[in-house]
């Protein structure tokens, strides 16, 4: 029971999250206000995490491409993110599972890819999220 403390609440604190994110709405006046982005609200950038929330909304009302549009990174990371979960679950329990995260390349291909995507969002006006 020891070992199942920290994914329980990892499992707790993701749903906590997602009936947060639905309550508020992000997408409209709705819901109660959450937080703007800090770094679009000082430059007017999209940061990577922009539109983050949006995606979530969007994602747990089954919406794929509305989820997309608002951050396609994001979406696109959550498996990869969901088997590094998976394997770290399962090596808790002793059982290890191959997992992208012990590879010496991961941290800078995610880096390469969060820069790629923060560029890319900025450049072309048809990424760029509206404020």
């Amino acid at each position: 029971m020891h070992r199942a403390r920290w994914p329980a609440a990892t499992v707790l604190a993701g749903c906590a999250g997602a009936a947060l994110v639905l309550a508020a709405d992000p997408t409209s006046d709705a819901g109660f206000p959450l937080p703007p982005c800090p770094i679009k609200l000082l430059t007017g950038l999209d940061c990577p995490g922009c539109g983050l929330t949006r995606m979530l909304f969007h994602l747990l009302r089954a919406d794929l491409a509305a989820a997309l549009h608002h951050n396609a990174l994001a979406l696109l990371l959550l498996p990869p993110l969901a088997w590094a979960w998976t394997s770290w679950v399962a090596g808790r329990f002793g059982r290890a599972l191959p997992s992208w995260t012990s590879r010496r390349w991961s941290p800078q291909v995610l880096l390469v890819l969060v820069v790629l995507w923060t560029v890319l969002r900025n450049a072309v006006p048809e990424l760029r999220l509206p404020t």
